[in-house]
């Protein structure tokens, strides 16, 4: 087991990575034409260089404006609205290249409200359109994992199967189940256990109201437990990967939460 930290490519944010001990990153990227420059690549390559840092995956972050929330996010997150789809898929292959040139084999996204109903003209269009993107990553020899939140985990287990390209995976954040209100992690583990490759460390809890997500939560706050969650996750599951943390706040606050989660998240894979 690794840790990480999935921060942007900014050298400021690889020197922070570096001092925080920590030794892995997932990279987060947007991914655009201007932004996915063979500069950029050069740029990056130097970073990871300087500072010691190995790149575990990349997060791609598609185009457009979304709304994170239960009710307009339905129409705007990811690649299920089918008037962004083709734009984003299209950006999404851009940062699968942009990642192999880097030498990373796992791209990551929120795909999105993957539809409930499998028998709808619209669900099995959106597996076809990702089938599409899967088979671009498997010439490129990567992976392509959904980050959990916006779908239940047999929405997720069941259009991994129908997609059928053997290159698909799960990163497996424990805080959205809790925040969409769409399940917890540690019953999820039995659902699609088998397919995580990648695990971000982060804590929420469930919402209180049917329009907006559950609030984000220090580490050990919230619904997440993470002593029985780590505890499956490494003896039922069998994954020895990164654990990556990630928390959506800036500045000092986050830098002295990374340092508490990490002593955190270490005593507990210890003692399992």
């Amino acid at each position: 087991m690794e840790f990480g930290v999935i921060v942007g490519t900014k050298e400021e944010e690889f020197k922070r990575v570096a001092e925080l001990g920590i030794p892995t990153m997932q990279m987060w990227i947007k991914c655009t034409p201007e932004n996915l420059t063979p500069e950029h690549i050069e740029r990056v390559k130097e970073y990871r260089e300087k500072y010691g840092i190995r790149l575990s995956a990349s997060w791609c972050r598609w185009p457009g404006n979304p709304t994170w929330n239960l009710c307009e996010g339905q129409q705007t997150l990811g690649l299920v609205p089918i008037s962004t789809r083709s734009e984003r898929i299209q950006s999404m292959k851009l940062g699968a290249d942009f990642s192999k040139e880097l030498g990373i084999t796992d791209v990551i996204t929120h795909v999105g409200f993957i539809p409930e109903n499998p028998m709808t003209t619209e669900y099995l269009q959106l597996v076809t359109d990702l089938r599409e993107l899967a088979e671009h990553l498997k010439r490129n020899d990567q992976y392509f994992l959904f980050e959990t939140g916006q779908e239940t985990p047999v929405t997720l287990l069941r259009i991994i199967e129908d997609i059928g390209t053997g290159n698909l995976g799960v990163n497996l954040d424990p805080a959205n189940l809790y925040r969409y209100g769409k399940g917890n992690p540690i019953d999820a583990l039995d659902v699609f256990g088998k397919y995580v490759r990648g695990v971000h460390i982060k804590d929420a809890s469930s919402p209180t109201e049917g329009r907006t997500l559950g609030p984000e939560l220090p580490i050990g706050e919230g619904d997440v437990n993470f002593p029985v969650f780590l505890d499956k996750l490494k003896n039922k599951v069998g994954y020895d990967g990164v654990l990556t943390f990630e928390r959506e706040i800036e500045g000092e606050r986050q830098t002295i939460e990374l340092e508490e989660a990490k002593t955190f998240i270490q005593n507990i894979w210890d003692s399992i």
